[in-house]
C-alpha cells in the first residue's frame, strides 16, 4: 500500500476486498454491550465510515482538531476513527474505567472538543469537561444527522499525510499524570506493513485472517496492531468486550479465528482450567503478544496447539522498534522476545553507562536504523518537551526496561527499571495512585508499588502513614480503596493497604523506592496488611 492515512488504507482495503467481512462481533460480545451480533463487510463498513465523515464535515471538524472516544471495543468505534481520520481529526481513545480525576486531567490535557460516548457516560464526560475548563459536544454512538459545530478553532489548510497527528494515547509514566504520545498516521500504517511483512510463524494470508482480540482498543495493540494487520491483509477484525477465560476457546471456536492476540496473564488463567477433549479444536495458527509466564509458555503450546509469539515494543516505539520471536528457536520458558531486525538498531547499557557484556542484563535502548533514527516511533509527548528530549537524550530511544542479550544475540526480557506497576497488561504509575490517596482524610502519608500476584503478576500496594495510628487498620483500608475506586480506573486502586508508622525517606526527603520495593514483597500476609482485591472490580 502508498496509503498516507489510515482512512485511506482502510478505503483501498474495501476497493479489495469488498464483500469480505471486516467485523465481526459474536453474540455473547453482542450481549455484553446490548447491541446486535453482526458481521459488517468492508463495503458495508465504508459506506457507514462515508456517511459519518460528512456528517463530522458538515459541522466544521478537521484536520488539527481532536476527539475523544469513549466507545469500548464496539464496532462504533472503528467507524468513527475511520470517518474522523479522513478529515484529519486525531482520536483519543478512552477508557471506559476512568473516573473523575482521570477524566478531567484527560479532558484538559488532550484539548478535544468533541467526544463521542455511551450515553450512561456522557453527563460524567459533561462534568469532567466543567472541572477542566473545556467546551465539549458529546454525541452518542449513533451519530445524528447533525452535529453541534465545533466549539473550537477552524480546521487548519492543508489535507492530512503520513506526518498529520492520528491519534493520542496516554502511557503511564513514572512522574506522575499520564503523557500524552502524539502518535501519526506513518505510525499506524507501518504496524500494518510490519505486521503483513515479518513472516516466519506470524505469516498472514490475505483475505484470509480472522484475528480475535480481547485486548482494548485504548492500547495500541489492539488499536495499531490487530486492526491496521487486519485492514492491510484484507481480514477480519473480532473484538471482544474483554477476556473472559470461561468461555474464551468457545468463543474462538465459533469466530472461527485463526489468530488470537493475548496478554501474559491470559495463559495462565487459561491454563488453571480442567483439561477438555476439545482444548486443540480451533483453527489458530498462532497467537501474538507478550509477558507470557516462563513456566506455562511450553506447557501452554502443548496443551493447545497454539505457539505463542512473544513480541517486545512500547507505545513509544510502534514499529519503529518491535522484536519479535516469530522464527525458531524461540527459546521457549526463557522470557525470549527474539532478535533485533536490521531495521532496528539496539544498545543495552548497564548502571555505569557501558555497553553491557553478553549475559548481563542492561537497558535497553533503541532507534531506527538509517537516516531517520524516530521513524515509526510516537512524534512527541504532548506538552511535554523536556520528557520528549529525555526520552531520545544522546539519539537513543531509552525504554527503562532491563533486558540480557545471550551469547546467539537472542534477547531475554528482565525487568522494568521504571517506577511502574504492571497489573494484567495495565501500566499504572505509582505517583498517579499516590497522589489520589493523600487525598483521603486519614492519609498522613503514602508510598505505592508493585507485590506479586500470581494470577495478574503484580499488584497494587499502597504503604499507609495514617493520621491516627489507632484507626481500625480493615475499616479505614476498606475507606482507602473505596476512595481510590471513585476517582481512579479499578486496577488502580491499591488491591492491598499496608499500614507502617513512617516511610523510609532519604536526606532530601523523598521516598526510598528500592526499600519500598522489598518492603512490598514482605508485607502481605502480616497482621497489618489488609488485602482489598476483593473490592477491585470493573465497573458496569
Amino acid at each position: 500500500m502508498t496509503s498516507t492515512t489510515v482512512f485511506a488504507s482502510f478505503a483501498d482495503a474495501a476497493a479489495r476486498h469488498g464483500a469480505r467481512p471486516f467485523l465481526h462481533i459474536l453474540p455473547e460480545t453482542a450481549a455484553c454491550y446490548g447491541i446486535e451480533a453482526q458481521t459488517i463487510s468492508y463495503e458495508e463498513a465504508f459506506g457507514k465510515v462515508k456517511r459519518l465523515a460528512q456528517i463530522y464535515a458538515a459541522a466544521g471538524y478537521g484536520h488539527g482538531h481532536r476527539a475523544g472516544l469513549m466507545l469500548e471495543n464496539r464496532p462504533a468505534f472503528f467507524l468513527h476513527w475511520l470517518a474522523l481520520n479522513a478529515l484529519g481529526v486525531s482520536v483519543v481513545p478512552i477508557n471506559t474505567d476512568m473516573r473523575a480525576a482521570e477524566l478531567n486531567y484527560l479532558i484538559g490535557h488532550s484539548e478535544i472538543c468533541l467526544a463521542v460516548t455511551l450515553r450512561e457516560r456522557a453527563a460524567e464526560l459533561q462534568a469532567a469537561a466543567a472541572a477542566a475548563g473545556r467546551a465539549l459536544v458529546i454525541i452518542g454512538a449513533e451519530a445524528p444527522d447533525l452535529i453541534e459545530p465545533a466549539p473550537f478553532a477552524a480546521p487548519l489548510a492543508g489535507v492530512p499525510d503520513t506526518g498529520t497527528e492520528c491519534a493520542l494515547l496516554y502511557t503511564s509514566g513514572t512522574t506522575g499524570r499520564p503523557k500524552g504520545c502524539v502518535l501519526t498516521n506513518d505510525y499506524f500504517l507501518l504496524a500494518g506493513a510490519w505486521y503483513n511483512g515479518i513472516g516466519g510463524l506470524c505469516t498472514l494470508k490475505a483475505g484470509e485472517e480472522r484475528l480475535i482480540t480481547p485486548l482494548p482498543m485504548v492500547h495500541m495493540n489492539a488499536m495499531a496492531y490487530s486492526t491496521m494487520a487486519m485492514i492491510y491483509a484484507g481480514g477480519c477484525i473480532i473484538p471482544l468486550d474483554r477476556f473472559h477465560p470461561r468461555s474464551w476457546w468457545d468463543s474462538v471456536r465459533s469466530s472461527g479465528a485463526t489468530v488470537m492476540h493475548y496478554l501474559g496473564v491470559m495463559p495462565a488463567m487459561l491454563m488453571g482450567a480442567a483439561a477438555d477433549a476439545r482444548d486443540r479444536q480451533h483453527s489458530v495458527r498462532f497467537g501474538f503478544g507478550a509477558g507470557v509466564d516462563k513456566l506455562h509458555h511450553a506447557s501452554f503450546e502443548q496443551r493447545f496447539g497454539v505457539p505463542l509469539i512473544e513480541a517486545w515494543a512500547m507505545s513509544e516505539t510502534g514499529a519503529g522498534a518491535v522484536i519479535i520471536a516469530n522464527r525458531e528457536p524461540r527459546h521457549i520458558g526463557t522470557a525470549c522476545f527474539g532478535k533485533p531486525e536490521p531495521a532496528l538498531e539496539i544498545r543495552l547499557v548497564d548502571d555505569a553507562g557501558e555497553e553491557a557484556a553478553s549475559a548481563q542484563p542492561g537497558e535497553l535502548w533503541v532507534r531506527a536504523s538509517g537516516a531517520d533514527p524516530r521513524r515509526g516511533f510516537f512524534k512527541e509527548y504532548l506538552k511535554d518537551p523536556q520528557a520528549s528530549a529525555e526520552a531520545w537524550e544522546g539519539g537513543w530511544f531509552r525504554t527503562g526496561d532491563i533486558v540480557m542479550r545471550d551469547l546467539d544475540g537472542y534477547l531475554h526480557f528482565i525487568d522494568r527499571k521504571k517506577n511502574v506497576i504492571r497489573r494484567s497488561g495495565e501500566n499504572i504509575a505509582a505517583v498517579e495512585v499516590e497522589s489520589v490517596l493523600r487525598q483521603h482524610p486519614a492519609v498522613q502519608s503514602v508510598a505505592v508499588a508493585a507485590t506479586p500476584d500470581p494470577v495478574r503478576g503484580d499488584e497494587v500496594m499502597a504503604l499507609v502513614v495514617l493520621h491516627d495510628q489507632q484507626a481500625d487498620p480493615a475499616a479505614t483500608a476498606t475507606s482507602i480503596t473505596a476512595y481510590c475506586l471513585t476517582q481512579l480506573a479499578y486496577y488502580k486502586a491499591p488491591g492491598y493497604v499496608a499500614f507502617v508508622d513512617q516511610l523510609p525517606l532519604t536526606t532530601s526527603q523523598k521516598i526510598q523506592r528500592g526499600v519500598i520495593k522489598e518492603w512490598a514483597q514482605q508485607l502481605p500476609g502480616t497482621a497489618r496488611c489488609i488485602d482489598t482485591r476483593a473490592m477491585k472490580k470493573r465497573q458496569a
